[in-house]
């Protein structure tokens, strides 16, 4: 019994970290992650929260950088009025450092102010944009859904 405990710790340990690519994601070179949330299909955008979660839990702190840009239908995300429970999920990311990018122009289209957006969010003109930009600048495209 103790001997298969041993395997069961030891295979924990061998197979559960996560191997990152060279150079290894450090508080001086952290991995940056650009997420496009420009939906507002409450199912997807759960599942989206979710998988920032998981892949903050694979990093070492302060070794991932995440910005989520909302613009387009995804602006209602960040809404004061949308589905509390997600915008709760959110404020907790944020606690995290996880950034929340608005596009100004969706705003004006729609004709909301700040006082209609959560706390704590970065503006910017241009959601896509601000994409373009922090790709250009070695950021990782990736949406998960």
């Amino acid at each position: 019994m103790r001997r298969l405990f041993l395997i069961l710790i030891v295979a924990v340990f061998a197979f559960g970290k996560m191997d990152f690519a060279d150079p290894k994601p450090t508080f001086d070179n952290p991995r940056k992650w650009v997420i496009k949330m420009n939906f507002n299909d409450l199912h997807r955008v759960n599942e989206t929260l979710g998988a920032i979660y998981n892949v903050l839990k694979e990093y070492p702190s302060d070794s991932l950088k995440v910005a989520v840009v909302c613009y387009g239908k995804g602006m209602r995300v960040i809404k004061r009025d949308y589905d509390k429970k997600t915008l709760q999920r959110i404020k907790s990311l944020m606690a995290y450092d996880v950034e929340f990018i608005a596009c100004k122009n969706t705003m004006a289209t729609m004709k909301w102010t700040k006082k209609d957006i959560i706390d704590d969010v970065t503006y910017v003109q241009a959601g896509i944009a601000e994409v373009i930009e922090r790709v250009a600048g070695g950021w990782i495209d990736v949406t998960p859904y």
